[in-house]
């Protein structure tokens, strides 16, 4: 049993994290970690602290980082000495730096890292995966995935341009803030052994990050995939499909849906269908957390070697983009 826990973050994110922990731990000890605004009730949460020294001596069992990227590192690190098992929400920095040596300390450690890629616990998508590994098309030979939401309409409330998204120094951009895709697609269909990149400005959102990106990777089992990232498209997309040598087969998350097309019927076959619940992901992956903690790993999480990997092709993205397009071979990014 997990008894304290500390949310260090307190934004969207941090705030659906400490919604669902108080749901799956109602007898739990569950504080708060944020710079400023311990005063007063926070839903939820039976405590704050406004010094991660404070938050440490708290001696939690489990931490939850949702700050922003940058700052990940130092706040993980330090409740992984702490003797803290982690779940860093996605990216799990905002490069490859340092990343490394807190798996290594997890691992020493024998501390559950795990990196926030709900993606992997979608329903619909577990049933894509499947299927592909079924071969249900036969050798998959292409990729077509696309990911695209206009940022303004993202948080509603909020001046969208102060968000971290929309900037630089907090981890902004699409690759870093998107990079659900980049985790999907690796875990999906495999290894990245080449890629290559264009990203940039094409909207007029005024932020000082790229709100597109567009990826050709090639996987090491031979298919080859194209990836458009945006910040710009009004009909909200999260569609990936793959072309294989018996049929096709394609995942909606939107729509929660998954189908087959084969040639021999020559249509489109609904493989399911799942109305989304938006917090059923993120349900499912504390469960893995919690889980994970107690010793029976579900195997399906993203852990902190996979949150690396990730930001191994980040890298080599923006890498390829400076370079004009150049392939480049994930972890030897320079």
């Amino acid at each position: 049993m997990t008894r304290r826990i500390v949310v260090a973050g307190l934004g969207s994110i941090g705030k659906r994290h400490l919604r669902l922990l108080r749901a799956a731990l109602p007898e739990a000890e569950i504080c708060v970690l944020r710079h400023s605004g311990c005063d007063g009730v926070i839903e939820h949460a039976d405590g704050c602290f406004e010094r991660l020294e404070e938050a440490c001596a708290f001696a939690p069992e489990l931490a939850v980082i949702a700050m922003p990227a940058p700052f990940h590192l130092t706040i993980a690190t330090a409740f992984a000495e702490a003797g803290a098992h982690l779940l860093v929400e996605k990216p799990v920095s905002d490069g490859t730096g340092g990343v490394a040596e807190l798996v290594a300390l997890c691992a020493a450690r024998r501390q559950v890292l795990q990196v926030g890629y709900n993606l992997r616990f979608l329903d619909s998508l577990q049933a894509f995966r499947a299927e592909l590994a079924a071969g249900r098309i036969g050798k998959v030979q292409t990729v077509r995935c696309e990911i695209g939401q206009y940022l303004p309409n993202w948080r509603p409330d909020l001046d969208y341009r102060t968000t971290v998204s929309a900037q630089k120094a907090l981890g902004g951009g699409v690759l870093l803030e998107l990079s659900h895709e980049l985790d999907m697609l690796r875990w999906v269909f495999g290894e990245v052994d080449w890629l290559s990149a264009w990203t940039g400005q094409q909207g007029a959102l005024e932020i000082d990050v790229e709100d597109c990106a567009m990826l050709q990777m090639g996987f090491v089992g031979g298919a080859v995939a194209q990836l458009s990232m945006d910040f710009l498209r009004r009909d909200t997309t999260r569609a990936c499909s793959a072309i294989g040598a018996e049929g096709s087969l394609r995942w909606d998350a939107v729509a929660g849906r998954v189908e087959h097309f084969t040639p021999d019927a020559g249509a489109w076959r609904q493989v399911m269908q799942v109305t989304p619940d938006r917090d059923s992901s993120y349900r499912a992956q504390i469960a893995a957390l919690l889980a994970g903690i107690g010793g029976t790993p579900d195997g399906i999480a993203a852990q902190g070697v996979d949150g690396l990997a990730v930001m191994r092709l980040v890298e080599a993205a923006r890498v390829s983009d400076k370079q004009q397009g150049l392939r480049v071979r994930p972890g030897e990014a320079a």
